[in-house]
């Protein structure tokens, strides 16, 4: 009976989606949907509240934390081999920054929000993306840009600072891609 109980709580936890993992199918939107449905039912949350297609999401986490719910930036290194700390305070999901992250949090009151948990990094997302819209004219559905103005910051965005930096516009076009992918294996399999 013990082991029946504690077989029931690990398929539990596992089904909760934590552990740090990523999912196996990254590459097909359709199969990622079954194997990670919590994740999909958060999207769809966040497409209602906000208005950023699920596609637009999906890429962009794709692209900051390949869907692992405690993904960070990494560390430097001081003369090479000194850890000094991380590159920034990106976090989670949706790889929020602290101080972009406590503005969420404030302007939705969702003051029990954590980056590690889907529903809320989805939700962060598309609260980022609609202000992008709003603040900067960009389409909800315009992957490449959103992306850069997630990246850069909206100000950054707006300097065109992105446009100095041909690795981050390689980037923004893969997200694109991805985005268009997403939204084509998701039309065929009914997502």
């Amino acid at each position: 009976m013990k082991k029946i109980l504690m077989l029931a709580v690990l398929v539990a936890v596992a089904s909760c989606g934590g552990g740090g993992k990523a999912p196996r199918n990254l590459d097909n939107a359709c199969l990622l949907e079954r194997e990670k449905p919590a994740y999909f039912k958060a999207m769809r949350r966040a497409e209602r509240r906000w208005g950023v297609p699920v596609h637009v999401q999906m890429a962009t986490i794709h692209q900051e934390s390949k869907f692992i719910p405690n993904a960070k930036t990494p560390h430097r290194y001081a003369l090479g081999v000194i850890p000094i700390g991380r590159q920034s305070s990106a976090y989670g999901f949706s790889q929020a920054l602290d101080s972009t992250w406590e503005d969420y949090k404030r302007e939705t009151n969702s003051w029990g929000a954590k980056r590690t948990r889907i529903t809320d990094a989805t939700d962060f997302m598309g609260w980022y993306m609609d202000g992008s819209s709003d603040k900067l004219g960009i389409s909800k559905w315009d992957a490449r840009a959103q992306y850069l103005a997630y990246h850069e910051g909206r100000s950054g965005y707006a300097n065109g600072s992105y446009n100095d930096k041909g690795w981050l516009l390689a980037v923004a076009d893969k997200v694109a891609a991805r985005a268009e992918m997403y939204r084509a294996q998701l039309n065929s399999c009914g997502g």
